[in-house]
């Protein structure tokens, strides 16, 4: 059998944080090599897969991947050579059971997912089939809006914004590549703007300009202006996502904003969410509540499910069972998906399906700490998600994911399609 694995092997790389990662190759009997790596988060959620780290070892400030690295020659390989890379399944849950932790602690979701990623993508080019055909099958043929984080805060840059993401979306584009071309004019735009009043135009972790700002709502008068300057109208041609991080902020008795110092109860959290949402273009709000708060969170959905996106990330963190609990709880209508935050293609997938079936919004994610690995952007369209996140319109690592989809786009649709 051409596509039966014969070697796997595995090594340390950089991600674009300047921290160890863990980069598989997967070896076919037809002599086929496939790479994946794996991203790293800088605000993870509680409950994400273990992402093994060499804390032992003062290399690299003992950020280190070492041990999940030797997870991978030792004890995967071994368990998977022989088998077809056709099996995404079979190799996913032998993975699985070979850990037997319940977050993959032993081998390292970061161990697993590599290879997971490595094995599709194996057979994609053994088969000699796109990666999102040959994930998606032959109806797999929608793009995703892209969600652009333009402005940074939080825990992805040193400024004294709160709010970790300020996202523009073009939902006013005729295709995907027009909206990327949207985003990116507004963008530059922005940078001109900010620099014209003497702000910082330097980056954060994601691309977004980190100016330091008076009030975490002087951002989003920030992008409207921008959107307006490029020659859209804020609400009709482009909408505003928010990234909130709410766990970040998470106290014993509330909420306190971490460089503000503003205190809140999730009452009044969500006073101020719906006050943001009356005044501005707001499509999205996500993880407005911290990732254990279930009284925030339901009462949340209650006052802005109907008309927002309110997307889990912290809370259902790419897990099926956390997923199904929020849709008996009434948390959210909206999930972020990560592969690394459950460690397998296959369990990304089976999430992915539970949260269509009850009418959730789908959004693929790239992580803060990110690889040049454009896999996210074949699974966006191979599991027909609504949106992708992979950052602004800067960094190789955040417009590789863009470039591929636009790419995708053309395949699809022609080379003419949105030009």
């Amino acid at each position: 059998m051409k596509t039966e694995i014969t070697e796997i092997r595995a090594r340390e790389i950089l991600d674009s944080r300047g921290n160890p990662t863990v980069e598989a190759t997967v070896i076919l009997k037809d002599g086929t090599a496939a790479a994946a790596s794996v991203p790293s988060g800088a605000s993870t959620g509680k409950y994400e897969a273990t992402e093994l780290r060499d804390t032992e070892n003062p290399r690299y400030f003992r950020m280190g991947v070492e041990h999940a690295v030797e997870n991978v020659t030792r004890r995967i390989a071994p368990a998977l050579i022989g088998i077809s890379a056709t099996e995404q399944s079979r190799a996913d849950s032998l993975m699985i059971a070979l850990d037997g932790a319940y977050n993959k602690s032993n081998l390292g979701a970061n161990a697993i997912l590599s290879v997971s990623l490595a094995t599709a993508k194996a057979a994609a080019a053994s088969l000699g089939i796109p990666l999102y055909r040959y994930l998606g099958g032959a109806l797999a043929t929608r793009l995703p809006i892209p969600m652009m984080n333009v402005l940074n805060g939080g825990a992805h840059a040193t400024n004294n914004v709160d709010i970790q993401e300020f996202m523009i979306v073009p939902v006013g584009a005729d295709s995907f590549a027009d909206g990327v071309r949207m985003c990116a004019e507004v963008y530059h735009a922005l940078k001109n703007l900010l620099r014209s009043a003497g702000k910082e135009t330097g980056v954060g972790d994601e691309g977004g300009f980190a100016p330091s700002l008076g009030t975490d709502e002087e951002a989003i008068e920030w992008l409207i202006r921008a959107i307006e300057k490029a020659g859209y109208r804020a609400g009709e041609d482009l909408m505003i996502s928010l990234d909130i991080a709410a766990s970040e902020w998470k106290e014993e008795d509330g909420y306190i904003l971490k460089k503000s110092g503003k205190k809140y109860t999730a009452d009044a959290l969500c006073d101020f969410y719906l006050g943001l949402r009356k005044k501005y273009p707001i499509l999205s709000i996500e993880d407005g509540m911290g990732e254990e708060d279930a009284y925030g969170w339901r009462r949340l959905t209650e006052l802005l499910g109907g008309n927002t996106m309110l997307v889990g990330d912290d809370l259902f963190v790419t897990n099926r069972a956390r997923l199904a609990e929020g849709i008996r709880e009434g948390y959210g209508n909206a999930i972020l998906i990560k592969p690394n935050q459950i460690g397998t293609l296959t369990e990304t997938a089976a999430t992915v399906a539970l949260a269509k079936e009850h009418g959730y919004r789908v959004i693929l994610s790239h992580r803060s700490g990110e690889t040049g690995d454009t896999l996210i952007a074949d699974l966006a369209v191979a599991l027909g998600a609504d949106y992708i996140k992979s950052g602004a319109p800067a960094r190789a690592e955040r417009t590789e994911k863009y470039n591929r989809l636009m790419k995708i786009e053309s395949e699809i649709f022609g080379a003419s399609y949105g030009v």
